[in-house]
């Protein structure tokens, strides 16, 4: 796929990339394609489908969610800034804080960051669970995505104490998730979930692999 018919797809999906995002996008991905032939980043099978399975995917959350200009995000996991980089990039006014336990990822993640211009965003090299335990990040955080193949219950026990008492956890998986749902609510009983099939115009992949959100909060 050409950057020109990614351009289209999004905008299709109301996901509206300006001249200044995709020139931030384009230098992104040249640079993440780079180094992830140094650094195992991203599945190197996923190359030439990079623009769908990485970018447009961690992009996909902005059809079903609007992030406010100052929210305040966590991208957990992030190995190559995926989907925190992208969804900075869309977003430069909102504080975006990559974090990935990964210190050779991390190094590489954190140039990457840095060669988007933002001012909004920066990376850790921690263990999410590692996080709560101090003060700057606790209860701290609107926004968490995950992307990531673990489980529900424990992605959710990894954030909990950092998310705002409004915030939300944006969980990329696919799937039949009716299992993994029921466990996460048995162990979390005031955890609510919200199961969206992503559905994206113009990318019969994402309907094919079954991609999903799940968008979780506690009740109050």
């Amino acid at each position: 796929m050409e950057f020109v018919e990614f351009w289209t797809i999004c905008g299709a999906n109301g996901i509206i990339i300006g001249d200044i995002e995709r020139q931030r996008l384009e230098r992104y991905i040249g640079e993440l394609i780079y180094w992830n032939a140094k650094v195992n980043l991203i599945s190197r099978k996923d190359i030439d489908n990079i623009l769908i399975r990485h970018i447009l995917h961690s992009l996909s959350s902005l059809k079903y969610i609007d992030i406010p200009a100052k929210a305040n995000c966590l991208d957990v996991g992030t190995g190559g800034g995926l989907p925190g980089i992208p969804l900075a990039i869309l977003n430069p006014q909102a504080k975006m804080t990559l974090v990935d336990s990964v210190a050779k990822k991390m190094k590489i993640t954190d140039m990457l960051a840095k060669h988007t211009g933002l001012k909004h965003i920066n990376s850790i090299c921690d263990r999410a669970e590692n996080l709560a335990g101090s003060k700057s990040h606790k209860n701290r955080y609107d926004y968490i995505f995950v992307r990531a193949v673990k489980r529900l219950d424990i992605a959710v026990g990894w954030v909990r104490e950092l998310m705002k008492p409004k915030g939300k956890l944006v969980f990329y998986k696919g799937g039949d998730l009716k299992e993994e749902i029921s466990e996460a609510k048995k162990i979390f009983p005031k955890l609510i979930v919200k199961e969206i099939p992503i559905r994206i115009i113009g990318a019969d992949w994402f309907e094919n692999e079954e991609k999903k959100l799940l968008i979780c909060e506690f009740m109050k």
